[in-house]
């Protein structure tokens, strides 16, 4: 009751607070269930596979006036069932997912600052992970300037685990101690291209000596393009890491991705691509040389197969992946489109104990149809079709099928808008 009673006060405040103010809610009730029979590693004898639902609740508060905007956006993240009857407390609690100020100081220049998403080009290297069900955001600080078709974004972020007195080390797991970036974008008629410079920095903690605790930072560098003309479109990712990984090792890591779509006709659009993602050979670093690329903050859902088997909390620092597919988007009707993709999986290094690179081979279906207004259903379907190699990599030979479904609903309503 006092998260709400907080969040009607701040409605209220900003409701009143300017009489030029273009203020929105809106809600999202995202449910999705899923059937995992093999999803994200391959299936194991005598073991019974998983089904969830899952639901995303988010309510966001947007506040746009001439020179400042705010967005507050709370979020619970759940499973259904996962507290029981007559509760008096829910499991993961009301959370706040994003809550940002950014000032426009002149037309061009503006700060942003506080929890927010970061999603820059294709999200391959910082993304939202909208798939996942409690997303991703920062809290960080960002500079903004835009003039004449030029974005250029400089990022940081600083972690603590609380307010201290003494000492800077940070030993919250999964997430980095502090980061600096710089993100150049133009447009141009057909063509469109992306700088990114991240500076990233990993907490290191010695548990036997504390002196040796360090802040321990890669580089990140690469463009990103796209261009459009017509019918066809091209897009690329180059991006280049060095510096240390978290263990001291050198890195020396790369990602080159090229795509090309064409619309071959008003209900049918076709996209062939590939991807390599550099990795060690045998799967591990050696002589403190990491030659792994780690797609970092991206969606990596996106890409390389919606099972997950790469790159989703996984397979880092591994033997990489050489990433070839083939996608047809097909518009059924005014309101549905099914989507089709095949990967072809093979690791960019070598595989411990196999002479096979090859891993196997991935469909993934999607199927959307638009409801009504705010309200969308997706059906998805995936099946893989695993290799010796990809047996080796797993350290499973049960020669088992490994297939994932799952069923999401939508609903994304605007509770009220209006303007002072």
């Amino acid at each position: 009751m006092r998260i709400l009673k907080g969040i009607s006060v701040v409605f209220f405040l900003l409701f009143f607070s300017n009489l030029h103010a273009q203020i929105s809610v809106d809600a999202q009730l995202r449910s999705r269930f899923e059937y995992r029979h093999g999803y994200k590693t391959l299936f194991p004898d005598n073991t019974d596979p998983a089904a969830f639902i899952g639901q995303r609740t988010r309510l966001n508060v947007d506040y746009k006036s001439e020179n400042l905007d705010v967005l507050l956006s709370f979020q619970n993240i759940s499973v259904w069932g996962d507290v029981p009857q007559l509760n008096t407390a829910d499991r993961n609690g009301l959370m706040i997912y994003q809550a940002w100020a950014k000032i426009h100081l002149t037309e061009a220049f503006a700060i942003k600052a506080g929890r927010q998403e970061i999603d820059y080009d294709d999200s391959r290297i910082f993304g939202n992970v909208d798939w996942s069900t409690q997303g991703r955001s920062h809290d960080a600080l960002q500079l903004k300037w835009q003039n004449k078709g030029f974005k250029l974004d400089v990022g940081l972020a600083y972690n603590q685990t609380n307010e201290q007195l003494t000492g800077n080390d940070y030993n919250i797991l999964g997430t980095y101690k502090t980061f600096q970036y710089m993100w150049l974008h133009k447009d141009w008629n057909n063509f469109s291209g992306s700088f990114l410079f991240l500076n990233n920095g990993l907490q290191h903690i010695d548990n036997a000596n504390s002196q040796n605790n360090e802040v321990r930072y890669s580089q990140t560098v690469g463009i990103h393009t796209n261009y459009k003309k017509d019918k066809l479109g091209l897009s690329s990712n180059l991006y280049y890491q060095g510096g240390k990984d978290i263990t001291n090792s050198s890195l020396n890591a790369y990602l080159l991705a090229l795509s090309a779509d064409y619309q071959v006709s008003g209900k049918s659009k076709v996209v062939l691509g590939a991807e390599m993602i550099s990795g060690n050979d045998n799967g591990t670093p050696s002589n403190q040389k990491n030659k792994a690329f780690s797609p970092l903050y991206g969606t990596n859902h996106k890409f390389n197969g919606y099972m997950d088997y790469f790159y989703v909390g996984n397979h880092y620092p591994n033997v990489g992946l050489t990433d070839i597919y083939f996608t047809n988007t097909t518009k059924l009707n005014t309101k549905s489109s099914l989507a089709v993709t095949l990967h072809n999986f093979s690791a960019a290094s070598e595989i411990a104990g196999s002479t096979q690179k090859q891993l196997g081979n991935e469909i993934d279906l999607v199927f959307s149809h638009a409801v009504q207004k705010s309200i969308s259903l997706k059906v998805g379907y995936s099946q893989l079709f695993a290799s010796d190699g990809m047996e080796v990599l797993k350290g499973n030979s049960d020669k088992n099928t490994n297939n994932w479904f799952w069923v999401m609903l939508d609903i994304t309503p605007t509770l009220f808008k209006g303007t002072d």
